[in-house]
C-alpha cells in the first residue's frame, strides 16, 4: 500500500509539472491493468507498452510471465523513465516518442525476435490532434502482428480514435470493459487490423 502511494504522488508530481505529457493524472489501478492484460491475445507472448509512467501496468504484465526481451516498455517522460529502469532492470526499457516506436524498438533489438503479439498503451489518444493520432497508429502496428491486438484506455466514453481515421488506416475497434475502481473510472478499447482490407480480388471471386 506505501509502494503504490508513493507511485501515485510520483504521477501526480509529474503530471503537475507537464499536464500535457502525463496523460494521466494517477496510476493505473490493479483493476485495470487486469482489464487491459484480459484483452491481449490467448497466445500473447511478446508485448509493448507505450507510456510506462511509474510502472502500474508493467508490473501487471511482468507478473503475467511477459518478462526480459519480451516485453518493450517506451516513455517519453524523461524522469518516469528512469523510475522505470531502477524498478525493471530486466527489461527493455526506452525513452522516447511513440511515433517512433519502429525505429526505437529495431535499435534496442525487441524486433529482432519478430513483431509484438500485443500492444496496450496509456497514451491520451484523446487529447492528441489527429495527425499525432495517425503517427503513433501506424507505428504501433507497425511493431504489431498481423493477428495481433492494440489495447488501450482512455477516460471517456467513446472511442479515442475516430470512425474516419480507424477507416483509413484500416482497422476496427471494440468496447472492453469500463473499470470504475481507478482513478478516474476507464473504459478498454480494442483496435486490430480489418480482415476485410486483407481479402484480395481472388478471394472474392471463390
Amino acid at each position: 500500500m506505501r509502494h503504490r502511494h508513493s507511485e501515485k504522488l510520483r504521477f501526480i508530481g509529474q503530471w503537475l509539472k507537464n499536464p500535457r505529457q502525463t496523460a494521466a493524472v494517477a496510476p493505473s489501478s490493479p483493476e485495470l491493468a487486469a482489464a487491459m492484460l484480459a484483452e491481449m491475445p490467448a497466445d500473447t507472448r511478446r508485448v509493448i507498452e507505450l507510456g510506462g509512467g511509474t510502472g502500474a501496468l508493467t508490473r501487471a504484465i511482468v507478473s503475467h510471465g511477459i518478462t526480459g526481451d519480451a516485453l518493450l516498455v517506451l516513455e517519453l517522460n524523461e524522469e518516469l523513465h528512469a523510475h522505470l529502469h531502477r524498478r525493471f532492470p530486466d527489461e527493455l526499457l526506452v525513452l522516447g516518442d511513440a511515433a517512433e516506436l519502429p525505429r526505437l524498438a529495431r535499435a534496442a533489438g525487441y524486433l529482432d525476435a519478430g513483431r509484438a503479439d500485443a500492444i496496450v498503451s496509456g497514451l491520451g489518444l484523446l487529447a492528441m490532434e489527429r495527425d499525432a493520432q495517425a503517427k503513433i497508429l501506424r507505428a504501433a502496428f507497425e511493431c504489431l502482428h498481423p493477428d495481433g491486438a492494440l489495447v488501450q484506455f482512455t477516460y471517456g466514453p467513446v472511442s479515442p480514435v475516430g470512425d474516419e481515421l480507424r477507416d483509413e488506416l484500416g482497422l476496427v475497434a471494440r468496447h472492453g470493459a469500463f473499470v470504475l475502481r481507478n482513478v478516474p473510472p476507464a473504459t478498454v478499447w480494442v483496435y486490430r487490423r480489418s480482415r476485410a482490407r486483407s481479402i484480395t480480388p481472388r478471394s472474392v471471386a471463390r
